[in-house]
């Protein structure tokens, strides 16, 4: 299982509302569809909002989350 972190922002009414998430998954492309999922279902948002800037594959030892640290660790 690889961990992505990804950044992007969503428009929540007037607002420009900025994100980065870190999450295990095989690929990134579920990585990105969990994102939109989570991100969507959370906020209210529709997935034509959800802007994405980089999803990158990072090590273990880089993931700041304490959920994935425990996860992997």
């Amino acid at each position: 299982m690889k961990i992505f972190r990804v950044k992007g922002w969503f428009q929540k009414t007037w607002q420009k509302q900025m994100f980065v998430k870190e999450l295990p998954a095989l690929s990134e492309q579920q990585a990105l569809e969990r994102v939109f999922s989570e991100v969507g279902s959370k906020h209210k948002v529709k997935r034509r909002l959800i802007h994405i800037e980089e999803a990158t594959e990072i090590k273990p030892e880089e993931a700041k989350d304490p959920r994935i640290k425990a996860m992997v660790g």
